[in-house]
C-alpha cells in the first residue's frame, strides 16, 4: 500500500507521518550599516618628548626639595660672619685717622715764610701750589716789603720774590730762588658743605708745621680786613693763630680747599677764639694757573 506524501485535507498530518518540519528561525532584521570604528592614532614623537621632560623636571624638583640643606640659624650665621667682621675691624683700626692721612699728604708741600724789615708780622705759612715750586700764601703775610725767606718741609732754605699779588682776595704767590730736591705740589679740591671736616696746617705762634682739625661752620662769609672787604669766605672752627695765615685749609683727603686768611676775635687780641676764615681755593686758581674747578 502506497502512502501519499502530503497532508490530509484537513491539513492535519496524516497518521503515522512525521510532523511538519520546523520552520527556520527568521534572521533578525539587519541593523543599519554602522560606521567602522576608527583605530586610535599613534601619538606624535614630540608628545612623548614633552611628557618625558615634564617628568624629569618634576623629579628634579622633588630631589631638590628632599636634599635642600637646612637654613642657617642666627647662631650659625653669626658664627660664620664673626671672623669676617673681626678682620674688617682690624683693618679699619690699622687705617690712619682722617686727620693723619690729610697731614701726611700735605706735609711735604708746607712752607714756613719769614719776612724781615717789612712790619711786625714777620711769620706766616705757604704751600707749594705748582710743580715749578710756586708758593701760594696770603697777601698780608708779605705785603709789608722787605726780604722774604722760605723754609721747605725738608729743611731747604731759600730767599723768595713776589710773583703776583691780589689784595682784593688776600692772595699772593712767591717764586723761591732755590727748590728742595723733591718738589711736591699740593693737591687742590673744592670745599664740602657745612659740617664737613677740615684741617689747618701751618706755623701758629712760631710752632712750625702744626696741625688742627674742625669743621666748616659757614660759607659765603664777608669780613672787613682793613682797607679791603674779603667776600665769599669759608668759616671754620679748626684752631688757627698768627702764623697760620697763608696756610692750607684741607679736607679729609688732604686736598687744599682754602687759604687761611683771618681769625675772628671780638676782643681785638691776636689769638683764636673759635672762628677762622679761609679764601676758597677756587679764587686762587687764576693766581697759580690752575684750571677752574
Amino acid at each position: 500500500m502506497q502512502w501519499r506524501l502530503g497532508r490530509a485535507e484537513s491539513g492535519a498530518p496524516l497518521p503515522g507521518s512525521p510532523g511538519p518540519a520546523a520552520a527556520p528561525t527568521p534572521a533578525p532584521p539587519s541593523a543599519p550599516d554602522a560606521k567602522p570604528s576608527r583605530t586610535r592614532a599613534a601619538r606624535p614623537a614630540w608628545f612623548w618628548l614633552a611628557l618625558a621632560l615634564v617628568a624629569l623636571i618634576a623629579t628634579a624638583a622633588l630631589w631638590r626639595t628632599l636634599h635642600l640643606p637646612e637654613p642657617y640659624t642666627d647662631t650659625q650665621a653669626r658664627a660664620a660672619a664673626s671672623p669676617l667682621i673681626e678682620e674688617a675691624q682690624k683693618d679699619q683700626a690699622q687705617q690712619p685717622a682722617a686727620g693723619a692721612a690729610a697731614y701726611s699728604r700735605i706735609a711735604p708741600s708746607l712752607v714756613v715764610i719769614r719776612t724781615q724789615g717789612g712790619g711786625d708780622r714777620g711769620l706766616g705759612t705757604g704751600f707749594i701750589a705748582r710743580a715749578d715750586g710756586t708758593i701760594l700764601t696770603a697777601n698780608h703775610v708779605i705785603d709789608g716789603g722787605g726780604s722774604i725767606q722760605v723754609t721747605f718741609a725738608d729743611g731747604t732754605k731759600s730767599s723768595a720774590k713776589i710773583a703776583s699779588q691780589e689784595p682784593e682776595r688776600d692772595l699772593a704767590t712767591l717764586t723761591p730762588a732755590r727748590l728742595p730736591q723733591v718738589v711736591v705740589p699740593a693737591t687742590l679740591g673744592a670745599a664740602g658743605p657745612i659740617g664737613s671736616s677740615v684741617h689747618a696746617a701751618g706755623n701758629p705762634l712760631g710752632l712750625t708745621f702744626s696741625f688742627s682739625s674742625g669743621v666748616i661752620s659757614a660759607t659765603g662769609r664777608s669780613i672787613d680786613a682793613g682797607n679791603v672787604t674779603l667776600k665769599d669766605l669759608i668759616q671754620f672752627d679748626a684752631a688757627v693763630n698768627p702764623g697760620n695765615s697763608g696756610g692750607p685749609l684741607l679736607d679729609d683727603q688732604g686736598r687744599v680747599v682754602g687759604v687761611v686768611t683771618a681769625l675772628a676775635n671780638p676782643s681785638n687780641q691776636p689769638f683764636f677764639v673759635g672762628i677762622g676764615f679761609a679764601v676758597p681755593i677756587e679764587q686762587a686758581g687764576g693766581a697759580i694757573g690752575a684750571p677752574p674747578m
